[in-house]
């Protein structure tokens, strides 16, 4: 199925590719762990082994270890037990993740109002440039509504997307399918399409709805903007997956597209200090999204 992009507009985005073309896909500067999977023919693995990699699952095997070690080993059962323990207390804190993320994952700043008016003063001039905005999840079926809907982080996107596309007078597009973690639903960027257009008033002007993660977000969005003379991109997603985002597209567009970082979802919790260090929700939740780029740095996705 070709990507369906707005009325007057022209596709451009190749079909998904299978196992013989996967490297094409991936690009000539793909990093090893898409490719070694890509050549394995097991990329639809990826939810999974992250799954099992991410916090809580190896603090959980890890108490079990030590469990196991008290009889022959007490002291370094225990040990290991305490560990295990201080990893699942710090690994549903709000304050360990914006430690991670602050000095780990270095986020970039948001747009400033001033550096938003010159991408309006530059859009104003007839430059070529587009908002893009990646989608973070969906519902294949929310019941209150009867229909598809978009996960709470993909319909903040896109929220700002539109706001930012507002403000500077630019067109706005979605990159975003059916993901590795998600059966056959309908793909995210048409979700997205008919809530910008029905529930905003913003309908959007470019739909990429092939993509299965970041990169290939980046390739087939690149695939489908470059053609129509696109020379620069705001991207749009939360910063805690903008550095790997971004870097993702950088490699993609080369040096032919400008590709300029646009994160929401910065704000920090107007909580207690010592709230921050309490296991929370939250903190899980926020722990998840920071481990989960950190795996992605280590293992080159």
């Amino acid at each position: 199925m070709m990507p369906r992009v707005a009325p007057g507009r022209q596709a451009t985005c190749p079909r998904r590719p299978g196992l013989h073309n996967a490297r094409h896909l991936h690009g000539p500067k793909d990093l090893r762990v898409n490719s070694m999977l890509a050549l394995l023919g097991i990329e639809s693995w990826k939810p999974v082994l992250a799954a099992l990699a991410l916090p809580p699952v190896p603090f959980l095997l890890l108490l079990l270890i030590g469990a196991r070690l008290i009889l022959p080993r007490r002291g370094l059962g225990w040990f290991v037990i305490l560990i295990s323990v201080a990893g699942l207390w710090l690994g549903a804190c709000t304050g360990t993740a914006a430690l991670l993320s602050q000095f780990v994952l270095h986020p970039p700043p948001a747009l400033t109002a001033d550096r938003i008016q010159e991408i309006k003063a530059e859009a104003q001039a007839k430059r070529p440039i587009a908002i893009i905005v990646l989608g973070g999840g969906m519902e294949a079926l929310a019941p209150e509504y009867g229909v598809s809907n978009l996960a709470a982080s993909s319909l903040e996107r896109l929220r700002f997307g539109i706001w930012l596309g507002r403000e500077t007078l630019l067109p706005v597009g979605f990159s975003g399918g059916v993901g590795w973690a998600q059966t056959d639903a309908k793909p995210e960027a048409q979700i997205a399409s008919q809530i910008a257009a029905t529930e905003f008033g913003r309908p959007l002007k470019w739909i990429e709805d092939n993509s299965r993660d970041t990169r290939e977000n980046a390739v087939r969005t690149i695939a489908l903007l470059k053609p129509q003379g696109i020379r620069h991109i705001l991207l749009v997603t939360h910063g805690y997956h903008m550095p790997r985002a971004l870097r993702t597209f950088e490699s993609v567009a080369g040096p032919d597209i400008r590709i300029e970082a646009a994160p929401m979802g910065l704000a920090r919790r107007n909580l207690l200090p010592s709230l921050a260090w309490i296991p929370t929700m939250e903190g899980f939740d926020d722990m998840r999204h920071v481990s989960r780029e950190l795996l992605a740095r280590v293992a080159g996705v």
